[in-house]
């Protein structure tokens, strides 16, 4: 996976990074832990902006994570409860885990999306929360852009700093990366089996 996020930000360059980061938002498994270093890497090359690649990191990544806000807010809490149920097994996702992720959004309101954007995996699912609680567009796009344009900032600087022990960096960063995917994959496969339909009562 690494060569591929390589090859794509070094022949594409910020157009590159912008649309690596709206499918990373988008297909998780595909992480900005790998794409914002390697695009700080080429930064400390010479080859691209360090401003330019966070603008274009915190853009895509925007832009990806809008898609699952408008998806939650055009459907609305209780059509997306009736797609669980039917669908709910291939999504591993129950009424119980929409209803929690709407009541700690509830509670936290801005500062979950604010903090839920520095946290990986946790980064795109607060967009649905947000739509589902229908968040105002532009307080969510101010407070995710915070956010994001902070995680960015953070990954890209530290390809920056690291980029003479690049080939070091990669060496850990490709078995790192394979094992979240294989741990995503075995916990979908948990819940996919182990998933129950919430019945009515009455």
């Amino acid at each position: 996976m690494s060569e591929w996020i390589i090859s794509v930000v070094t022949d594409w360059g910020y157009v590159g990074v912008f649309l690596m980061m709206v499918l990373e938002n988008i297909f998780p498994p595909i992480p900005s832990e790998l794409i914002m270093p390697f695009a700080g890497f080429a930064a400390a090359n010479g080859d691209l902006n360090m401003i330019g690649v966070v603008l274009a990191g915190t853009a895509g990544s925007i832009l990806g994570t809008l898609a699952w806000y408008y998806a939650a807010r055009l459907l609305g809490l209780e059509r997306f409860r009736a797609l669980c149920n039917w669908f709910g097994r291939f999504a591993t996702v129950s009424e119980q885990d929409i209803d929690s992720a709407v009541h700690w959004f509830d509670r936290y309101g801005r500062w979950a999306v604010l903090f839920g954007r520095l946290i990986p995996a946790i980064r795109t699912l607060i967009s649905v929360p947000a739509g589902l609680a229908a968040m105002s567009l532009p307080q969510f796009l101010v407070v995710s852009t915070i956010g994001t344009a902070l995680w960015t900032a953070i990954l890209t600087g530290a390809g920056y700093v690291l980029h003479d022990n690049y080939d070091l960096v990669e060496g850990w960063l490709d078995p790192v990366t394979t094992g979240v995917i294989i741990l995503v994959v075995v916990i979908y496969v948990y819940r996919f089996v182990t998933w129950k339909p919430i019945r009515s009562i009455g």
